[in-house]
């Protein structure tokens, strides 16, 4: 394989990855630890993610519990959940922090639904920059023949449609999940 098809494979991966990283933080009334991924607590003046002050354990579907190892920064954890936009009331037992995820509203659930369908679109785009990437740097390279440049592009074609499917099959997945009751 060309350095071209690799880079367009390397680039698609990536797509791929953050689409998956995306879907991980919308939320379904399924209780999923990574939502709090992006949530930062100030320890002692440092901005520090929860994941590395606290232990997130789901015991049950519906909730989370966040049981920091340093009591000290409960509240200033509980802080942190109530100033994101989760839309999740945090409570606060002195011990552990209890997050308690409502199941959504059939209305809800289609917002959430259409919002998943919105980043898959954006996935699908910048899958499709990557091939015009790729594509471009083919046509510039001056030492393939044209029958080479030709056949490069038509695997940048297949990569891409791969890529595109995977998006569409975990759109589906994601879907069905925050349209499940």
């Amino acid at each position: 394989m060309s350095e071209y098809i690799d880079k367009a494979t390397s680039n698609m991966e990536k797509c791929i990855d953050a689409l998956a990283s995306n879907f991980s933080k919308v939320r379904t009334g399924r209780a999923n630890p990574h939502i709090l991924d992006s949530i930062m607590v100030d320890y002692y003046g440092v901005p520090t993610p929860i994941t590395q002050l606290a232990a997130v354990k789901v015991p049950e579907a519906s909730m989370l519990v966040v049981e920091p190892w340093d009591k000290s920064v409960l509240n200033a954890i509980s802080k942190a959940i109530e100033s994101s936009d989760l839309g999740i009331t945090p409570g606060n037992d002195g011990a552990c922090i209890r997050l308690p995820f409502p199941k959504p509203t059939e209305e809800r659930r289609r917002e959430l639904a259409r919002e998943c369908r919105q980043l898959a679109e954006e996935a699908r785009i910048s899958i499709r920059n990557a091939r015009r990437d790729a594509n471009g740097k083919i046509e510039r390279d001056e030492e393939l023949s044209e029958d080479d440049v030709h056949r490069q592009q038509n695997q940048i074609q297949k990569l891409t449609d791969n890529y595109i499917e995977k998006i569409d099959e975990m759109l589906k997945t994601k879907e069905s999940e925050v349209m499940e009751i």
